[in-house]
C-alpha cells in the first residue's frame, strides 16, 4: 500500500520548504512520499499523478508551489482527495503571488491554502495528520501528544537575559 500522503511540489527547489511537512509527519508516525510534479513543465506527470491518487492508496495531498502556483489547483482539479495547497516563497513577490494563485480557487474546486513558507508546510502535515488521525486512534493520541508538547513549550514568563 502506498504511504497516506503525498506531498508534491513543483520543482527541487520548492523541497527548502516542503522538507518541514516531511518531517513533521515523520515525527508523527505519518508515513508520506514525495515527489516532483510540475503543472507547467510535466503536466503528464500530474495529470496522471493526481487521476491515480486514490487508487494508489492517497488519501491526502500536501502542493507546495512558487510563483504562478497552478499544481495545487489543478491536482485538486483532477482528485476528490483533500488537497492542502503551501505557497512556496518566491523571490520576485516574497510568496504573496503563490497564496494569491492557490487561495483564489473558483468554486466547486477546494483546496485548503496554509501560510506562505515554512509555517504553512508545517501546519498542511497537521492538517492532514488530523484528517488521518479521525479513522486513527493511534494517530490521534500522537497527534494530542504534539499539541500537548506544543503548549507546555511556551513558557509563562519572559527570562531575563
Amino acid at each position: 500500500m502506498t504511504a497516506p500522503v503525498a506531498i508534491i511540489m513543483g520543482s527541487q527547489s520548492d523541497w527548502e520548504t516542503m522538507r518541514h511537512a516531511a518531517v513533521t509527519l515523520t515525527a508523527l508516525g505519518v508515513a508520506h512520499e514525495a515527489r516532483i510534479v510540475s503543472a507547467h513543465r510535466t503536466p503528464e506527470r500530474l495529470y496522471n499523478f493526481a487521476k491515480g491518487a486514490k487508487a494508489a492508496g492517497f488519501q491526502v495531498i500536501i502542493a507546495g508551489a512558487g510563483g504562478a502556483a497552478h499544481l495545487p489547483g489543478m491536482a485538486a482539479s483532477l482528485t476528490e482527495l483533500p488537497v492542502f495547497g503551501v505557497p512556496v516563497e518566491s523571490k520576485a513577490l516574497s510568496g504573496v503571488d503563490s497564496l494569491y494563485s492557490i487561495v483564489q480557487m473558483p468554486a466547486g474546486i477546494p483546496v485548503g491554502t496554509l501560510a506562505i513558507g515554512k509555517s504553512g508546510a508545517i501546519n498542511a502535515a497537521l492538517l492532514a495528520a488530523s484528517v488521518l488521525a479521525l479513522n486513527d486512534a493511534g494517530l490521534a493520541t500522537r497527534l494530542a501528544t504534539w499539541r500537548k508538547q506544543q503548549t507546555e513549550a511556551v513558557s509563562e514568563r519572559p527570562e531575563d537575559n
